[in-house]
């Protein structure tokens, strides 16, 4: 079934279950149900249990309206919408295991009500700031004894086996996540966990019986498996205690990244105080003169220092860095503090998250998805430009491409005689970069946009620019 309203379009990630289907119509989402998943909303409605996860705001807000707005479809509901929409792989490791538990709090509460979900999937969860809220709401569905949890593979290839991997491991997760929508497959798990490694808290009963049983079951239909489970004793109880003993193996499980040299920017860069004094008054001045935005992005976000400005008067703040340990500080930080309003997000500039899943726009790249008010790119242009060799034009344009039209961008840029741009060129062929001047940045702005502000820091080594695009 499609939506024949004009305006409206099917959400490209919400395909796999034919019952229900996500739709985008300007700022509103909205779920269209089939006869069965109506039925199934009705009863999930009336629960107390879902109630109470509405309530305590761990499910995303939802409400049922006039079928009339998405013809073809029995029901039709409305969600709130999430303001930034992330992947797991952009997540940190704190963030995923957070997460996890959420989507395992759910179940295991769903379960005594007769409920299960039909998915474990962590692309089923998004964030509120720093706070994990689950979206799939036509996930949920009435539960039928002596049946398995329908979500336990998914759940153990993209939530379960990433953090597994960078606890016992301490690989990072990201990589293997971004490479295959469906995650990590119990076989690839098996291979890293040989020897000794096999006994490792999670790895023998989730890991190798897990990939064992599939074996097993390989020919048989998911109906017989169920007929078998069922003649086994399985139980709604069994699968309560399956529940719960994840919920105590993932809460054991934890990773401290290494201490790196971006852990400490704040306090090994180069700025003096008057800089840092100077540059948080023009950043805050910049985000006011937006006039309230719905979204700033701040690339390059390190400690969270000007994404914390920013979220005095932006309704959403996505703070994207590439170090995984600083963007887990951070996100333990906020979530200790209970932010609603600051994203932390593990990504390299130099090569963000591309599109991915089928047709490879299932999940969207994140160029598809930044689409700010303002942008913040704080020492960032010199790592991009000397450091990962990117033509100083072509830096320009991705930080104007974040941005919505009217959108501003507040840039910062090093010269070549500042002691962070001198450490990049000392690794640098003499002569390479000819470009990276002060003069030809310059340029390159008024080109493209129109330059509202400019300041150079005390120091006399670094100008920032407040540039605004239009239409």
């Amino acid at each position: 079934m499609t939506s024949s309203h004009l305006g409206t379009r099917a959400d490209p990630g919400s395909f796999r279950d034919p019952t229900n289907r996500v739709f985008h119509d300007g700022d509103q989402v909205l779920r269209g149900l089939d006869p069965q998943a109506a039925r199934d909303w009705a009863a999930l409605a009336a629960s107390a249990f879902f109630a109470g996860l509405l309530a305590e705001g761990k499910v995303c807000g939802t409400a049922q309206v006039d079928p009339a707005v998405l013809p073809g479809w029995t029901a039709v509901l409305r969600h709130e919408r999430i303001p930034f929409v992330s992947h797991p792989y952009e997540w940190s490791f704190g963030m995923l295991r957070d997460a996890a538990l959420l989507h395992l709090e759910i179940l295991r509460r769903a379960l005594p009500a007769g409920f299960s979900t039909k998915d474990g999937s962590a692309y089923n969860l998004q964030w509120r700031g720093a706070t994990p809220i689950f979206i799939d709401i036509g996930s949920f569905t009435p539960l039928t004894d002596g049946e398995p949890w329908a979500g336990y593979r998914q759940f153990c290839q993209t939530l379960l086996y990433p953090l597994l991997l960078q606890a016992h491991l301490g690989l990072d997760f990201q990589p293997w996540l971004r490479s295959r929508v469906d995650g990590i497959e119990p076989d690839q798990m098996r291979r890293l966990f040989r020897g000794a490694r096999r006994l490792l808290p999670g790895v023998p009963t989730h890991v190798h019986l897990h990939g064992a049983m599939q074996r097993r079951h390989a020919g048989a239909s998911s109906a017989d498996v169920r007929a078998q489970l069922r003649s086994a004793g399985y139980s709604r109880e069994l699968a309560l205690a399956t529940v719960r003993g994840l919920e105590r193996l993932i809460r054991r499980l934890d990773h401290r990244e290494e201490s790196s040299h971006w852990v400490d920017y704040q306090r090994t860069c180069s700025y003096t105080a008057p800089d840092r004094v100077e540059k948080e008054r023009f950043v805050e001045t910049a985000v006011q003169a937006a006039g309230g935005p719905r979204l700033v992005l701040d690339l390059g976000a390190n400690d969270g220092r000007y994404a914390r400005i920013a979220a005095r008067h932006a309704a959403v703040v996505v703070a994207v860095e590439q170090d995984p340990a600083v963007v887990d500080t951070l996100y333990r930080t906020l979530r200790a503090e209970g932010d609603q309003r600051i994203l932390p997000l593990v990504m390299d500039l130099a090569d963000p998250s591309p599109g991915g899943g089928w047709g490879g726009v299932e999940r969207a790249g994140f160029t598809t998805r930044a689409r700010a008010d303002v942008v913040l790119a704080l020492a960032v242009v010199h790592h991009l430009a000397i450091g990962r060799n990117v033509p100083l034009g072509q830096v320009v344009d991705q930080l104007l491409g974040c941005l919505r039209p009217n959108g501003r961008l507040v840039v910062e840029f090093v010269h070549p005689e500042d002691p962070m741009a001198r450490r990049l060129l000392a690794n640098k062929p003499d002569g390479i970069f000819p470009e990276y001047r002060r003069d030809v940045f310059e340029r390159l702005l008024a080109a493209r946009c129109r330059v509202e502000r400019q300041r150079e820091l005390p120091s006399g080594t670094r100008t920032l620019y407040q540039v605004v695009v239009g239409d």
